[in-house]
């Protein structure tokens, strides 16, 4: 294995750690002082933060679901899709630096949120946003994560599309 392959590896688990830490920290912080009744507003009329408990996944989806379909659907799949992401993104070889960050950080707010539900039986969500022609459901830094990985994702797919356009459109003029 050499030394660059090692290196963007040790990049990739520090950014993990960066990420599931950030998420950690801010929801020990949520779960140590901010009470269910309290809402904060840190932005009038657009941002404030609201403790809840989420016990589904993505918009209380799931949560009504009884032990063991809850259990399985909920925590056995995702732990096992999250392994499976992690080794694949460490292995495999040709992903740009931008898929591999996007990934990683996908997996980062999966594991963060994974972890909750291990630990407390629900996932802590506080922010919400309000932009006046719509809301939105109330999140967390791990579910920001996520977001924010696909968008890399969607970036970096992007970017290939563009290269690839313009080495064709170099190629024919070459031709010509």
């Amino acid at each position: 294995m050499d030394k660059k392959r090692v290196s963007r590896g040790l990049w990739l688990l520090l950014l993990l750690a960066l990420v599931i830490g950030a998420d950690r920290i801010s929801k020990i912080y949520v779960r140590d002082h901010i009470h269910f009744s309290i809402v904060i507003t840190v932005v009038k009329n657009f941002l404030t933060i609201t403790r809840v408990e989420n016990t589904g996944a993505f918009l209380s989806i799931g949560d009504k679901l009884a032990n063991p379909w809850h259990f399985i659907l909920l925590s056995v799949l995702p732990a096992a899709a999250l392994a499976w992401g992690l080794l694949y993104v460490l292995l495999k070889r040709g992903l740009t630096l931008l898929n591999q960050a996007g990934i990683i950080v996908i997996l980062a707010g999966g594991i963060g949120n994974l972890y909750d539900r291990a630990v407390y039986g629900s996932v802590t969500d506080f922010v919400h946003m309000n932009f006046g022609i719509f809301e939105t459901g109330i999140f967390n830094i791990a579910d920001v994560a996520i977001m924010v990985g696909v968008g890399m994702l969607l970036l970096n797919a992007f970017m290939r599309e563009r290269e690839q356009k313009r080495q064709a459109a170099a190629g024919k003029a070459v031709t010509a």
